[in-house]
Parts: structure tokens; sequence; C-alpha cells
């Protein structure tokens, strides 16, 4: 997440997958998987170098929801609000999350890049209602309390 932006890690991506338009998807995944998220130089580099307008490849960026133009924290945190999720009270879980990390519907991640917190619409464990995941491992049956504690436990790791 603080990675000093480097253009021979963007050339060498490049060199793996190829100076096409085909390729834009492949690259900026490397690049997200690397920073976290897609550094603003991302476009204007990777435009001079497959030859490829700046909107367009902004455009790829911005239509698939996984792109962050966002850094993100270090523990990402999905709330699910799939209808079981929501049925069984995640909002209030939400609700807490983003009061206690001082967080809203806009502002996902907190200032020292510790959290991000975010929706999804299922996770996929139905039948453990409520669940959140944080950085791919599942918490079941969260309650808002229990949210809090997960997080406190997390910041002091």
């Amino acid at each position: 997440m603080n990675k000093t932006f480097d253009f021979n890690f963007i050339d060498g991506i490049i060199d793996g997958l190829g100076c096409k338009e085909s390729s834009i998807v492949h690259l900026l995944q490397s690049i997200q998987n690397h920073y976290g998220f897609l550094p603003k130089e991302v476009f204007s580099y990777l435009s001079q170098k497959l030859d490829i307008s700046e909107a367009r490849i902004y455009s790829v960026a911005t239509f698939y929801k996984n792109f962050s133009l966002d850094p993100k924290g270090k523990y990402i945190i999905k709330v699910c609000d799939g209808t079981a999720c929501h049925v069984k009270k995640s909002i209030p879980v939400l609700d807490r999350l983003r009061k206690e990390l001082n967080l809203s519907e806009v502002k996902l991640t907190t200032d020292d890049l510790l959290f991000t917190v975010e929706t999804v619409h299922c996770l996929g464990a139905c039948g453990r209602a409520p669940v959140l995941m944080v950085n791919n491992k599942v918490y079941p049956s969260m309650t808002p309390d229990k949210a809090i504690e997960l997080v406190k436990n997390l910041s002091v790791e």
C-alpha cells in the first residue's frame, strides 16, 4: 500500500502479457494485486505504452467493481447484505463498524489505511448469517459487538 510507484514493475507486467488492448484487464489486475489499488499514474503510463487512450483504460477500471482507484486498508472487511444476512440484521453490524471506524457509504477506508469496510451482496454462507469476511476469512453469526471486538483484535496484530 505504501509502495513507491515503480514503472519497471509495470513494464515487467506488460512484457509478460503483451502490449495489446485485450491485456488491459489482466494488466490492471496485476497492478492492483501489487499496490492494493490502481494508482493514478497507471492510466497515463499504460496509455503511452499500449497506445490506447487513457479514457479507454479508465473506463475498464471503473466498469468492474473489483477495481479500486483508492487505496484500501490492510484489513478489508466485507459485510454481507444478501437476503439471509439482511434478514438476520447485517445492517446494524455495518452501521456499528462505520460508526466505530469513522467511515460512511462514501468514505470506505480509515485514514491510517488499516481498515476498509465494504458491503457485498452475498458471501455464500447464508446458513451462518449474518457474516462478514476479513481478507478472505469468514466470520459467522456476527453482532455489532462481535464486529467491534474483531476490529479491536485486528488492530493489535
